[in-house]
């Protein structure tokens, strides 16, 4: 995806990684503090997303929580409406448009989500990565304190950033804890002896360990090496794509301001801030590459730049190469167009399945395998199988009526009582009199009823013997 005006050794960077040096050793990165307009922006959206991350956990519906994902006993809630194992069909549909979401947003917007919005990003440069600035300083402090040697004030300011680095880890896992098993039974783990919840503070610490170890060491790793979105951009980013793009045509050759010189180079003063305020370590002046997460501090260093030596904003920008290169705006592919027609699909089919949702799914089929029974007082039976569905959090206590014929309903065993979020299963029988069957099979149709109040109806057949 590079300009055709670049040089032919240009693609040379591509053959290494920003983050690794020849001798396969780990190049620490040591990101100068942004500072600008996007930079502010980024401030507002983390504020919103901790709000969400330290808040949600409180939030209740009806005594239960507002999120809920529970893996492991597969219960899920969200916006206060609770989803199990019998909305599998839910869940993949809207996972797929979840899917085409991301590939559509992509397409157009690049990798702006991992800037912007992706949990390893929002915390380790707006959280984590602040508070290194506020305790040991900027880039140049940072690298002068690790190479300076083992001194008590060193000690002191490497214990107190881990220190606080772990104890925002654990708050941080606690709360991700918390949208898996709920408030309530975090606050059982944290409360009650160890010995009572060993799994519990099994995960707890597990994930405390691993954000610790991704913040305080692993850090832009995460993004290069191991997120797969990184590398599915590239299958998915084209020409007209909206990327953080240098300007190559506005920007090249290159050169530094001189004193009383009549520039004949680019706008591009070679200053290198947008190197090194990046925090993964790249030349965003090199062209689109994996490891760059959108995060748009390029663009504040340069802007910044831009207006100290009185030229206009923008060498670094949200830009497609076909727009820089041909000086047009965005435009609508057919890319666009045909993601954007299977998106409005999927979320069509997600809604109406959302909409006919029933709180309590009840299900009649005869039994298999079996026809009519004769019964005393000339009668006949038909056995029937009932599943019902309780998608609530309240226990449900249900009753069956026959609507369209007279005739009599039997439940076998129990009463159809389902508890919260559960299935239940029963039998029930139905016996009509002879002389009211004048076919074989006889439509029938049955009320549900909760507390008096009609739920359902449901549509069967009743077999019986032939006419005379």
């Amino acid at each position: 995806m590079q300009p055709e005006v670049m040089k032919p050794d240009s693609e040379s960077y591509r053959d290494s990684m920003s983050i690794v040096s020849k001798e396969g050793k780990r190049l620490w990165v040591y990101p100068r503090k942004p500072k600008g307009r996007f930079y502010n922006a980024r401030g507002i959206v983390t504020f919103i997303l901790l709000a969400f991350l330290f808040v949600t956990p409180f939030i209740k519906v009806d005594n239960h929580p507002f999120f809920l994902f529970n893996i492991v006993d597969r219960k899920f809630i969200l916006f206060g409406l609770t989803f199990g194992p019998h909305d599998f069909y839910i869940f993949v549909i809207a996972m797929i448009a979840f899917a085409v979401f991301i590939i559509l947003f992509t397409v157009i917007f690049g990798r702006v989500f991992c800037g912007w919005v992706c949990p390893q990003t929002v915390l380790m440069e707006m959280v984590f990565r602040k508070i290194e600035y506020w305790i040991e300083g900027d880039a140049l402090k940072q690298k002068a304190l690790n190479a300076a040697p083992w001194t008590t004030r060193k000690v002191l300011k490497k214990y107190f950033k881990y220190s606080i680095f772990f104890v925002l880890s654990f708050v941080i896992s606690n709360f991700l804890l918390a949208f898996i098993i709920g408030i309530d039974d975090l606050w059982k783990i944290v409360t009650d002896p160890p010995t009572q919840h060993i799994a519990g503070l099994i995960s707890m610490l597990s994930f405390t360990l691993l954000f610790y170890w991704i913040f305080a060491w692993f850090r832009e790793q995460a993004c290069i090496m191991i997120c797969p979105y990184g590398r599915l951009q590239g299958v998915l980013l084209d020409q007209n794509s909206m990327v953080i793009a240098y300007d190559h045509v506005r920007g090249e050759p290159r050169g530094k301001i001189r004193k009383d010189e009549v520039r004949t180079n680019g706008d591009c003063v070679d200053c290198k801030l947008c190197v090194d305020v990046c925090p993964t370590g790249i030349d965003i002046r090199n062209g689109t590459q994996l490891e760059c997460v959108n995060c748009t501090a390029c663009i504040d260093a340069c802007d910044h730049v831009m207006d100290k030596t009185n030229m206009p904003r923008g060498l670094i920008k949200f830009a497609s190469a076909n727009g820089i290169l041909n000086r047009t705006k965005f435009k609508i592919t057919t890319r666009v167009v045909g993601y954007s027609i299977v998106l409005v699909i999927l979320i069509g089919v997600l809604s109406f399945l959302l909409a006919n949702r029933k709180d309590i799914d009840v299900s009649i089929l005869r039994a298999p395998g079996m026809l009519f029974q004769e019964q005393p007082g000339n009668k006949i039976s038909n056995l029937y199988n009932v599943n019902i569905t309780n998608k609530t959090f309240a226990d449900a206590s249900l009753s069956l009526k026959l609507e369209n014929v007279q005739g009599e309903l039997k439940i076998i065993g129990n009463e159809l009582k389902v508890n919260a979020n559960e299935v239940s299963e029963a039998k029930f029988l139905v016996m009509i009199d002879k002389a009211n069957l004048k076919t074989m099979n006889t439509p029938l149709t049955i009320g549900i009823y909760d507390s008096d109040k009609k739920i359902d109806e449901l549509s069967t057949t009743f077999l019986g013997p032939k006419p005379n």
